[in-house]
């Protein structure tokens, strides 16, 4: 599944591992998730990762970020039609449109007003994590009810 992941998602996610944010960065690395970035996004999770406050290791970081770069999928996007309330939440909604994603996550989901969001779903982490597993879920039973479910 295809998704724009706020910054303060992947920063939530790396210094609490076991909450939801945590959940979701580790469905990032398994691959069950894929993130769609541009430059900018990238540029603000490399900055913001390498704040001293948060005492990241910096080789630890520059693998994330190679892996991001690397299994992602960069997107060219328009400007925003409508303008958001803060100027630099607007690259993950215009990459989440123009990348045709299933949901942008983010800790500040007031931050993307119903009005900008172009049918894009906007989810907190925890709000996220139930969508996904009740798409995973009727997708499961989607394929058991047609056969293609293997049986041990």
């Amino acid at each position: 599944m295809k998704i724009v992941l706020d910054t303060n998602v992947l920063v939530s996610g790396l210094l609490k591992p076991f909450g939801p944010s945590g959940e979701i960065v580790r469905m990032v690395s398994a691959g069950e998730l894929i993130l769609c970035i541009d430059a900018r996004i990238l540029s603000e999770y490399k900055e913001v990762l390498h704040r001293p406050k948060f005492k990241f290791n910096k080789d630890q970081i520059s693998i994330l970020l190679d892996f991001i770069k690397q299994y992602g999928i960069f997107i060219s996007s328009l400007p925003l039609k409508n303008r958001l309330p803060d100027p630099d939440d607007e690259p993950f909604l215009e990459v989440a449109i123009a990348g045709k994603v299933r949901s942008l996550v983010t800790g500040n989901t007031v931050h993307y007003p119903p009005s900008s969001r172009e049918d894009i779903k906007i989810f907190s982490p925890s709000e996220f994590l139930e969508f996904f597993r009740k798409q995973y879920r009727s997708t499961e039973q989607d394929r058991s009810a047609d056969g293609t479910k293997c049986c041990r």
